[in-house]
Order: structure tokens, then C-alpha cells, then sequence
């Protein structure tokens, strides 16, 4: 009997980043749960490309920064396809803030959809591949989590975000000792990948070029190092940083801003 289609979610992959994830792993016949908050449109698009590519896709909304919604998630995902075998934390709250204007708030709320969320669903992933290894002890799994080149390269800007990606990525070790050897936790941290309404087009050319390499990651480079991060069984507790070398430069200021 063959065995069966492998499963992925991806958080926050109805749009940008996390949809060239999705799109990459179909293409390499990932059955892939899309997962949204509110960009349902973007979300039914996404996953209508991904089962055109592999065959199988459905989308699942969920708001990361509620408890419940994430405890929930992973279940309704294996529910819907049988089986689930790896997860790649994309999804992102992205808001600018400076230690002068720091608050409880929105550091919670950064650390509420990056980091414990990002946790809540790994530990629901090994739950659920311990279950499976029951009656079929060679099933294991992979979580990626997507990082930034600013952990290795810090400014002051987009404080809170910085600290929960900080957090992420020292759970990052501690999930890959806990939930071995069923599953493994690989870090990926892109450079400059994609423009934001706070660049022009013009700005986002000139800065993503200001790397070691001549240019910093494009989509292309992070969605196929996530495919290697979920192909490589060796590799665990460790981050690959994907960004032509921004994290060995001195920027004094985020790319957003400066």
C-alpha cells in the first residue's frame, strides 16, 4: 500500500510570503492546508493554485493571537485530511514600535501570533505524530519556523516584533530537544524578501541590494529552503539564514526607515 500524500499547513500563507511557501510545497505534491485570518479571498485564490498544482488544497481561518482558535486549528486541519506532517509557522503580526513607545500591549500581542502560537501548534503536531506512531512507529514530522535576519543584526526599530521573533527562535531549540524524535524544528530567517507599503519600489530595489551577495533573499530562495528544511531529516535545532548576507552588516536602522 503506498503511502500517503504528504500533508502540510502553513500559516499565513493566503498572500505574500507565506503563499509562495504553499505554492512550492504543491508543486512538489504537498497536500496544503492554507491557513488565513481575514484575507479569505486571497486565501480561496491560494488554495485553488495549490490543488490545481498537487491535487488537494482547503483553507482553514483562525486568529492567532486567540488561545482557543490556535488550540483548534491543528485538529480541524487533520480532521479535513486524515493526517497532518508538517507545519510551517509563516503567519506574522508585523507593527512598528521603539523602545520610547514600548508597551505590555504590543508586546503581547506580537508574542501572542509569533511565538505562542507558533509553539501551540508545534506541540499539537507531535501529539498528533505520536498518536500516529502507535500503529506506525516509522511516522515523523518537521515544523519550520520562519525568523528574520535582524535577530543577528538588531536595531532598535519594530521592537516587539523583534523580541517574539527572539523568542521564537530560542523555542526554536527548545522544541527540537522536546519533541524528538518525531519531530524535527528548523529555522529559517530571510533578509529583505518582499516590499511594504513603507517602501517604494524604488527604495525596496536599492535596499534589497545592500547585501554581501549583491541582493538578499527573493520568495524563490525562501520557500525552497523550506522545502529543504522539511526534506533534510538530519537537520533539527538549528536556523538557516537566507538573506545574501545582510545579517553580517551593520544597519542602523530598519530597511523600512532608514
Amino acid at each position: 500500500m503506498s503511502a500517503p500524500t504528504r500533508t502540510v499547513l502553513v500559516t499565513g500563507s493566503a498572500k505574500r510570503l507565506g503563499r509562495e511557501i504553499a505554492l512550492a510545497l504543491a508543486r512538489d505534491g504537498w497536500q496544503v492546508a492554507v491557513h488565513y485570518r481575514d484575507s479569505l479571498e486571497d486565501a480561496t485564490h491560494t488554495s485553488a493554485e495549490c490543488s490545481r498544482l498537487s491535487g488537494n488544497s482547503a483553507t482553514f481561518r483562525a486568529n492567532l493571537g486567540n488561545e482557543a482558535a490556535v488550540r483548534n486549528l491543528l485538529p480541524r486541519v487533520v480532521a479535513h485530511f486524515g493526517h497532518l506532517d508538517a507545519l510551517v509557522n509563516s503567519a506574522s503580526t508585523f507593527e512598528h514600535d521603539v523602545p520610547a513607545s514600548f508597551s505590555f500591549a504590543a508586546m503581547e500581542k506580537h508574542m501572542r501570533s509569533n511565538t505562542g502560537a507558533a509553539i501551540l501548534l508545534s506541540q499539537a503536531l507531535h501529539t498528533h505524530l505520536q498518536e500516529r506512531r502507535a500503529t506506525d512507529p516509522s511516522a515523523r514530522g518537521a515544523v519550520v519556523n520562519l525568523l528574520d535576519q535582524k535577530l543577528w543584526n538588531q536595531n532598535p526599530d519594530f521592537f516587539s516584533y523583534t523580541l517574539s521573533k527572539a523568542a521564537l527562535e530560542a523555542a526554536n531549540t527548545m522544541l527540537a530537544l522536546a519533541l524528538a524524535p518525531s519531530v524535527r524544528v528548523v529555522g529559517v530567517a530571510p533578509g529583505l524578501t518582499l516590499t511594504s507599503p513603507m517602501l517604494s519600489d524604488e527604495q525596496f530595489q536599492a535596499r534589497h541590494k545592500m547585501a554581501l551577495l549583491g541582493q538578499s533573499s527573493t520568495p524563490q530562495d525562501v520557500a525552497s529552503t523550506v522545502r529543504f528544511a522539511l526534506d533534510n531529516n538530519s537537520i533539527t535545532g538549528t536556523t538557516l539564514v537566507v538573506d545574501g548576507g545582510q545579517h553580517l552588516m551593520r544597519f542602523e536602522r530598519d530597511f523600512s526607515l532608514m
